[in-house]
């Protein structure tokens, strides 16, 4: 594409919160705009007033921040070709259909919606397509006025060909050929001066300068409407590529917009909002999605984004739907926790103990982020390994401090022990904690693992938690000895 400027647009409507779906139609837009050194756009359809949302555009542009798709044209940034909201575009659409009016490409319809109900319900008692039947394509200039006369607001229809065949080329799908007979003439302008998805997309496409038009093969059987529709113009038709759908994780289905329970008892995420809030990473994301309907070589499966920029073609976007993996995303999402480094990591995982509520702060969490790094697959399962760390209410079995093998007094023999160790350490750092630990527990005659899993449990209410010697450390000395001795106090209640 060397000389052509690359102009693509992710054009959502607002009638639900960002989809994964959605996510990688913009994440491929974004990359084919910055692999070519183009422009990437993103415009807001938001004409189906009776289905809009108006929390999912605030949902819509903090989840593309928040991957990391920076827009150059669009909302809160502006442009030489906005407004970008379609709403603010109804003159054009308006316009635009007139034009073809008064050429008679395209015609008012007066038909009401019990007529049209009633013309469907005939369609289908006769095994019939539902279709307009053209009633008002040939209203004479007596009918029209009389139809005007009574106020009716009508609709416009594109004026479709009755014969011959409507054929153009898709990126991936290749040429593709539609006998008219089988299309009918759909509306492009309703009654209330909102443009149809149709006539807007197309008419904004070219004010735009749109090169290329990425989305779902949901809207491939639309596709000969639009390429009529571009003819009527006289416009050249931008590239089309008609992207696979994603399939749930079974592979039979299309991945729903609804959350579900997966079989091992997981729940199936599927808006951005709820990755981003159950702990997984932009990166991983921006990976992940890349993935699921494109490769770059069949084997390479980990990238940086300006790896991504740098590989990402149309040609290697695939013609077949590819099931979602939550497994290997996990599996991304750990490793790109790993590669962090401590400072980033700990800022992150800092936000998610402060968005539960936990009265977390840098220092600790920076101390806690070596012990849990290799522990976690994403942030949130940080919860699990360390609240304890920042509150002191926490309950357990009691019965949980006596290891295999013990009683309830050599239980106790254990803890007190560990106080004794443990009080007149003046630096309460992990050298010193361990050395005195073990060193106790070589006195008793245990073995270190049985003394350290009933320590376990008494500071940090769990039978598995990250290394024990630096997590007392970060405890801190006080409370350890304060979570020691309410050990024993459980004990004895057990022995009662």
């Amino acid at each position: 594409m060397p000389n052509q400027t690359v102009r693509v647009r992710f054009a959502p409507s607002p009638t639900g919160y960002f989809h994964l779906g959605s996510a990688r139609t913009a994440l491929y837009d974004f990359l084919v705009a910055r692999h070519y050194n183009g422009r990437f756009i993103v415009r807001i359809e938001d004409t189906d007033r009776t289905r809009y949302q108006p929390d999912a555009i605030p949902d819509l542009l903090e989840g593309l921040r928040w991957l990391g798709l920076w827009w150059d044209e669009g909302p809160e940034v502006g442009g030489d070709y906005g407004p970008y909201y379609q709403s603010d575009r109804l003159p054009f659409y308006q316009e635009y259909a007139e034009k073809l009016v008064r050429e008679g490409k395209a015609y008012r319809c007066y038909c009401s919606p019990e007529r049209l109900e009633a013309l469907r319900a005939e369609q289908r008692a006769a095994g019939l397509p539902p279709g307009y039947d053209r009633h008002c394509r040939y209203l004479t200039q007596q009918e029209i006025a009389h139809y005007e006369a009574q106020g009716i607001r009508p609709v416009i229809r594109l004026a479709i060909p009755t014969e011959g065949v409507t054929e153009f080329d898709d990126f991936l799908r290749g040429h593709i050929v539609v006998e008219n007979s089988l299309l009918d003439d759909f509306v492009l302008l309703k009654s209330d001066g909102f443009p149809t998805y149709h006539l807007a997309h197309v008419v904004d496409d070219r004010l735009m300068e749109i090169s290329h038009v990425l989305r779902g093969d949901e809207w491939l059987p639309s596709a000969p409407r639009h390429v009529l529709l571009y003819r009527a113009f006289g416009w050249e038709m931008p590239i089309h590529v008609h992207l696979p759908v994603i399939l749930d994780p079974s592979g039979k289905g299309k991945l729903s917009k609804r959350k579900k329970v997966l079989p091992d008892g997981r729940e199936q995420f599927t808006y951005i909002h709820d990755f981003r809030r159950a702990g997984y990473l932009p990166e991983a994301m921006v990976n992940f999605l890349a993935l699921v309907g494109w490769s770059y070589d069949g084997q390479t499966e980990f990238f940086s984004r300006d790896q991504l920029i740098r590989c990402f073609t149309l040609e290697g976007i695939s013609k077949s739907p590819s099931a979602l993996s939550y497994e290997k995303l996990e599996y991304m999402n750990a490793a790109y926790i790993r590669n962090l480094g401590v400072n980033d990591l700990t800022g992150r995982l800092l936000w998610v103990f402060t968005q539960q509520g936990f009265q977390a702060d840098f220092d600790t969490v920076f101390r806690l982020t070596p012990l849990i790094r290799e522990r976690i697959k994403t942030l949130n399962e940080a919860i699990q390994w360390v609240d304890f760390v920042f509150t002191d209410d926490f309950t357990y079995d009691p019965a949980l401090l006596i290891q295999k093998g013990m009683d309830i007094p050599m239980t106790a023999t254990m803890l007190r022990a560990a106080l004794e160790a443990l009080e007149p350490l003046e630096a309460f750092d992990e050298p010193a904690i361990e050395a005195a630990l073990r060193e106790m527990g070589a006195r008793l005659g245990v073995k270190t693992g049985t003394f350290l899993g009933t320590l376990r449990v008494a500071c940090t209410g769990k039978q598995v938690a990250p290394p024990l010697f630096g997590t007392l450390s970060v405890i801190g000395k006080q409370r350890v000895l304060s979570r020691l001795r309410r050990a024993l106090s459980a004990l004895g209640g057990l022995a009662q």
